[in-house]
C-alpha cells in the first residue's frame, strides 16, 4: 500500500494538506476560467483558459493522490466563478483582477515551497515539484500580460487564430468601461470632498473657536464650490476624451481608406508584437479586414488603447463626481448643524476621521494593499492636515484676520 510507511497521525495530516492544496486548484480553474469568459480581449482569454487548464491538470493530480492514500472523494466548497466575482475584483477590473492573480500564484510558490520540507510523501512531494514549476511559469505568463503581452504558455500550447477571431466578433459589442470603475471615482471624488472641507472646517473652527454659524457658511460655500468644481471638470475631461477619440477614429478611416495593406500590416505587426506567431497575427488580420469597419476599430483599439464603448459618458461621469465629492464634502459639517464650539470641534474630527479610515479602506478595492493600511495611511494624512489647518486658524483668529 502506498501509504503503508506514514502512521495514523501522518496520514490524517498529509491528507488535510492535499485536501488543502486540490481546493486551492479548483479555486484557481473557476477563477481563471470565469475571467476569460468575462474578458473582451479573444488572445488574452485564450492564456486564460490555458491556465485553467492547468490549475484543473494539478488538481487532479491531488485527486488522484488523495484517493491513493485512501482519503475521502474532495469536494469543492468555492464559489462557481472562484474569486472572479467578489468584490475586488469586480471594483478593480481585468487588470487588477490579473495583479491579483500574480500575487496569489507567488504566495501558492512560497506555500508548496514550505510543503516540500514538511509534508514527508515521496509521491506527494514528486507532485508538488512539477506544479511548483508550473506555477512558476504561470507567474511569468500572468505578468507579461500585465505588461501587455501575450506569452506562448508552457507546454507546446499554440493560440489559435481562428477561435480567437470567432471570440473576437462575437464579443465586439460587449467591450464597456471596465467593471466597477466607477468605484474608484466614487472613491476619489469623496477622498476629494472629504479632505478639502475637512481642512477648511478645521481652518475656521481654529479661528472662530469653533462658531456654527462661520463654519456652516464656510463648509457649505466650500461644498457646493467643490461638488460644481469636481462634476464640471470629469464632464469636460469625459466629453475631451471622446472628441479626442473620433477624431482619432476619422484619421484612421482615411488612413486605411488611403492605404490599406499597409493598415493591415501594421495590426498583423501589433499582434506579432503581443506574442502571436506572424502566420497566425496574419490570419487574424485577413479575416478582421472582410469587415473593413471592424479593421478600423480594432485597429483603433490597438493604437489608441481603448474603444468608443470603453470611453466614460460625460454626464455620468459630471453627476457621480459632483455627487460623490458632496458626500465627502458634508461629512465634517454634519456636527455644525447641532452642535457649536470645542464640543462641535472635537465631534467634527472624530467623524472625519472615521471617514478617513472608511475611505482609505475602501481603496483597498481597487488597490492590492490591505485595508487596514491604507485605511491607517488616509487618516494619518487626514489627522495632519486637520491640525496644520486648525493651528493656522487659530493663529489668524488671533491676529485679527
Amino acid at each position: 500500500m502506498a501509504n503503508a510507511t506514514l502512521s495514523s497521525a501522518k496520514l490524517k495530516k498529509v491528507l488535510a494538506a492535499l485536501e488543502g492544496d486540490w481546493q486551492a486548484e479548483m479555486e484557481g480553474y473557476h477563477t481563471y476560467l470565469a475571467l476569460a469568459d468575462q474578458d473582451t480581449d479573444p488572445v488574452r482569454a485564450q492564456v486564460l483558459r490555458h491556465l485553467a487548464g492547468a490549475e484543473w491538470e494539478h488538481a487532479a493530480l491531488w485527486h488522484g493522490r488523495i484517493i491513493e492514500l485512501g482519503g475521502p472523494e474532495p469536494v469543492y466548497r468555492g464559489n462557481p466563478s472562484g474569486d472572479a466575482h467578489s468584490l475586488a475584483t469586480r471594483a478593480g477590473g481585468i487588470r487588477m483582477a490579473l495583479r491579483r492573480l500574480e500575487i496569489e500564484e507567488s504566495r501558492a510558490i512560497a506555500a508548496y515551497g514550505e510543503q516540500l520540507k514538511a509534508l514527508g510523501d515521496e509521491e506527494s512531494i514528486a507532485i508538488l515539484e512539477h506544479v511548483i514549476e508550473d506555477e512558476k511559469d504561470h507567474y511569468k505568463e500572468l505578468g507579461a500580460l500585465l505588461r501587455g503581452h501575450y506569452p506562448q504558455p508552457a507546454g507546446a500550447h499554440k493560440i489559435d487564430a481562428q477561435a480567437v477571431l470567432d471570440e473576437m466578433l462575437a464579443k465586439r459589442n460587449q467591450g464597456r468601461k471596465q467593471p466597477g470603475s466607477w468605484i474608484g471615482d466614487a472613491i476619489y471624488g469623496v477622498n476629494d470632498g472629504l479632505g478639502a472641507i475637512f481642512g477648511i472646517v478645521s481652518g475656521v473652527s481654529g479661528a472662530t473657536a469653533g462658531d456654527s454659524k462661520y463654519v456652516l457658511l464656510a463648509g457649505l460655500s466650500g461644498l457646493i464650490a467643490s461638488a460644481l468644481s469636481m462634476g464640471s471638470g470629469a464632464y469636460l475631461a469625459a466629453k475631451s476624451e471622446r472628441e479626442i477619440y473620433m477624431a482619432e477614429l476619422a484619421r484612421e478611416r482615411e488612413a486605411i481608406k488611403m492605404n490599406g495593406p499597409e493598415a493591415r500590416e501594421l495590426l498583423s505587426l501589433y499582434y506579432q508584437v503581443k506574442g502571436l506567431p506572424e502566420e497566425d497575427a496574419q490570419n487574424m488580420v485577413n479575416h478582421i479586414a472582410n469587415d473593413p469597419e471592424q479593421l478600423l476599430r480594432v485597429l483603433a483599439g490597438e493604437r489608441l488603447g481603448t474603444s468608443e464603448e470603453a470611453l466614460a459618458n460625460p454626464l455620468i461621469s459630471a453627476g457621480s463626481g459632483a455627487l460623490s465629492t458632496a458626500v465627502g464634502a458634508a461629512i465634517p459639517i454634519i456636527p455644525f448643524f447641532f452642535m457649536q464650539g470645542i464640543e462641535a470641534v472635537i465631534a467634527a474630527a472624530v467623524i472625519s476621521l472615521i471617514a478617513h479610515f472608511a475611505v482609505g479602506a475602501a481603496k483597498s478595492l481597487i488597490t492590492v494593499r490591505s485595508w487596514w493600511s491604507s485605511g491607517l495611511e488616509m487618516t494619518v494624512v487626514g489627522a495632519v492636515e486637520g491640525a496644520v489647518t486648525y493651528g493656522i486658524g487659530v493663529l489668524l483668529g488671533k491676529g485679527g484676520m
